[in-house]
């Protein structure tokens, strides 16, 4: 009997302490999994992509949200469901879950095929990251893919320029009115525009030099002169006073930043959205 006890104790101890050790290994492997990364940042029901595209784009996108710390998410959906395209947006970044660190920090892009309409939904760090002179910037890269059908370049554009606004806003200074990314000009572009001046210029010199007309030059400037036609008098003007008259003209001030509205689960939300 002693034996069967002694038995029955050892067993139930060895239970305990694998039950022990194995929730403690979930516990470590909980805490090494960043908040968010489990969550899949790109959901593409309206099948816009091919399978090689979604797993390309899917690299893409974890990389960014990893390395900046903020949920970088792309959504396409056939249907609203009679929500407009911004509650959509929001509602399915905050019943899903998306968002990195303690303010829930992400960026979601919606597009729904329907009503050929998409929004931007930003959340946490991310709404002052992305200001609405940014979010309209970008609106101008990658609307004219999506009109064109070329989702990939699209969503593509999206996530690098994500991953830059999100690098100018660690530096303390997001982009926003007066302070956004310069367009990149191909040095094939500014050769072209200089010798396409050059040529001009050529072609107006030329022109130019064949309406000029042969002359034979004179030895004094008398000579040039129509007889008669110089007639000299003497006048004199006295200043008398100034009446000076000054008007400030007021010059409309651009405000910057980054609108904010509610969310039907009470979360505050910024964005952006459109037609395409």
């Amino acid at each position: 009997m002693k034996r069967k006890k002694t038995r029955r104790y050892i067993s139930g101890m060895l239970v305990a302490v694998l039950l022990f050790l194995l929730c403690a290994v979930q516990n470590i492997n909980a805490e090494d999994v960043p908040a968010g990364s489990e969550l899949p940042r790109l959901v593409d029901d309206a099948d816009l992509l091919t399978d090689s595209e979604e797993k390309e784009l899917n690299q893409q996108l974890d990389t960014v949200s990893e390395e900046q710390e903020c949920d970088v998410i792309i959504v396409t959906v056939d249907s609203l469901n009679g929500k407009t395209v911004e509650e959509y947006a929001d509602d399915y970044y905050d019943d899903n879950g998306y968002g990195y660190g303690e303010n829930d920090s992400g960026i979601l892009f919606l597009v729904a095929m329907d009503d050929r309409e998409w929004n931007i939904s930003t959340s946490g760090d991310a709404i002052t990251a992305f200001t609405d002179a940014g979010l309209a910037y970008m609106e101008d890269q990658f609307v004219p893919d999506l009109s064109d059908g070329a989702y990939l370049d699209a969503f593509s554009k999206y996530t690098s320029l994500c991953n830059d606004f999100l690098t100018q806003a660690e530096k303390g200074e997001p982009y926003d009115t007066g302070h956004l990314p310069k367009k990149k000009v191909s040095p094939w572009w500014i050769a072209g525009d200089l010798l396409i001046g050059a040529m001009i210029a050529f072609v107006m010199a030329m022109i130019k030099k064949t309406k000029l007309k042969s002359v034979k030059s004179q030895v004094t400037a008398a000579e040039y002169e129509k007889a008669g036609s110089l007639d000299l008098t003497v006048r004199t003007d006295h200043f008398v006073n100034r009446v000076v008259t000054t008007r400030k003209i007021e010059r409309k001030q651009e405000s910057g930043g980054s609108s904010v509205h509610t969310g039907s689960s009470g979360k505050s939300h910024g964005g952006r959205s459109g037609k395409f």
